[in-house]
């Protein structure tokens, strides 16, 4: 039976250092948190609830009030969504230019050996060809 290697897989260095620097932040934890709550199907369904009580059995005319609780609770998920698009930018931002960075040296190694193998081919060729009588093919026809 093989085993599986459940280690997490590399992450990018931008992700890292956006991790990171997201970790230092206590206004921008408290922002994560609320995003990944306000996101999720356990959000809906404790808002279901709630206004379905509140709706049938609190109030007898929850329209207004709940007009603007759900207004002012839109203004500020809205901004959170906000800061998280905010967020994923800067992180994209980041990402490409690391990828940019790695690219460009990657194309400059990629020349340098070109270049190299390009050197090395011309030597070979002339070891070869340029001089017959070493060429141990050449001296056996002669």
């Amino acid at each position: 039976m093989a085993i599986l290697n459940r280690a997490s897989p590399p992450k990018h260095p931008a992700v890292l250092e956006q991790v990171e620097a997201r970790r230092k932040h206590f206004q921008v934890r408290v922002a994560d948190s609320i995003t990944a709550f306000a996101g999720s199907m356990k959000f809906v369904y404790i808002h279901a609830v709630v206004f379905a009580v509140w709706m049938i059995f609190l109030e007898r005319d929850p329209w207004p009030k709940l007009t603007l609780v759900v207004s002012l609770e839109a203004i500020f998920l809205s901004t959170f969504v906000m800061i998280g698009q905010n967020r994923a930018a800067a992180f994209q931002q980041a990402k490409a230019n690391h990828d940019f960075v790695e690219q460009e040296q990657e194309l400059k190694t990629n020349t340098a050996l070109t270049r190299e193998t390009q050197a090395l081919t011309r030597q070979i060729h002339d070891h070869v060809l340029g001089h017959p009588t070493t060429n141990s093919a050449t001296d056996d026809r002669q």
